[in-house]
Order: C-alpha cells, then structure tokens, then sequence
C-alpha cells in the first residue's frame, strides 16, 4: 500500500493562519501541515510504509495539479493500492481574530467510497485514543461529507484532516507545542497502520 500525503495550502495563500497572539506567536497552516506531513511519513517509513508527498513546494499548488498528481501514482500503482491523507488546521474565521470553535474533525467527499468512510472512521478512532476532542457530525457519524476537490477529484480512498482550530487560542497553542505535534502526527500514524492492520 502507498500513502499519498497532501499538505494544503502555500506560503502566499492569503488568510490560511492564525491570529497573531500576545506574545507574537502565530501558527501558519502552510508551513504546520508541511512540518506534520514530514514527521508523518517519518513515523510511517520506520514501519516499513511507502509513503509520498504529493506537494513538495512551499508555494500553493493548485487543487486540480494536486489531484492530477494523486491520480498519476494512482494509475501507476492501482487505485486500490494507495491512500491519500490532505492535512489542514480548521478555522472559524479569516485569521484576524480569536474564535471559539475548537476540536478536531475528519473529512471525506460526498461521494466517498466506502474505504475512504473507513480510513476516516479509523482516523476517528486514533483521535479518541489519543485524548483529542472530536467534533462529529452526529451522534451516529463521526465524520463529515463536504464536496472537497482532494477527496472528490482524487481515485484512491481520501481523507482530509482538519487538525483543532488555529483560530482558538488553547487550540493553537497546542497545535504549535511539542506534545501537540507529537499527538497530531501519532493520530496519523495510528489511523493508517489501524486500517492497514500493522
């Protein structure tokens, strides 16, 4: 099995990052989902794990080149054969200022097939075990359906994965701390070696 992971979002994406706190911190989506997406496919590749990045640029790469290159390896190897992971950090606003929405979420397109609603049960899964606080859909579906170009547009099993809320203050703050990061990766690690039975 091949795993695809998608970092979203460039250096230049206009809003795509948090308030800029008291203390002058400020977490940017960019340049997070890229730091995740590296240790993620560290962890992954000390067990044994094909893993590759799509976007290797720090620059915004368009949706439809990302999906283009998803669907390149996907032919190349079998749809079957690959999973794809879009890391993010969610936001209730524009970035200019503090929100209250917090937790963490899991995505899949609305016309995901029924591997990519088990990746994200997985992904689910290794959130709760990791003592995150999900925010669900509903009582009987934990994750969401949203018509993402990343899950819709790509052939393989697709997840995006929206990492707490870089607009709430307690939320960035964990995003941006070591154990943050540390949880953060591990729930990736942990829902794709579940799913793939390691």
């Amino acid at each position: 099995m091949k795993v695809l992971l998608d970092n979203g979002h460039g250096e230049t994406t206009a809003g795509k990052r948090s308030p800029m706190w008291r203390d002058g911190t400020q977490l940017f989506e960019w340049e997070y989902a890229r730091e995740i997406a590296q240790r993620v496919e560290n962890e992954l590749t000390k067990q044994g794990i094909d893993v590759e990045r799509v976007v290797k640029e720090s620059t915004d790469v368009p949706l439809h080149e990302r999906c283009r290159r998803v669907n390149e390896i996907c032919v190349e190897v079998g749809a079957k054969n690959c999973l794809l992971v879009s890391i993010h950090c969610n936001a209730a606003g524009n970035g200019l200022k503090p929100m209250a929405a917090r937790g963490w979420s899991v995505f899949v397109s609305l016309n995901a097939s029924d591997k990519s609603k088990e990746l994200a049960d997985s992904f689910c899964d290794a959130a709760m075990a990791c003592g995150v606080k999900l925010r669900v859909y509903s009582p009987k579906q934990r994750f969401w359906a949203q018509n993402l170009a990343m899950c819709r547009d790509t052939k393989c099993a697709a997840v995006l994965t929206e990492n707490l809320f870089m607009d709430n203050e307690e939320d960035c703050r964990y995003l941006l701390s070591n154990e943050g990061k540390k949880v953060i990766t591990q729930i990736h690690v942990q829902a794709i070696l579940n799913l793939l039975g390691k």
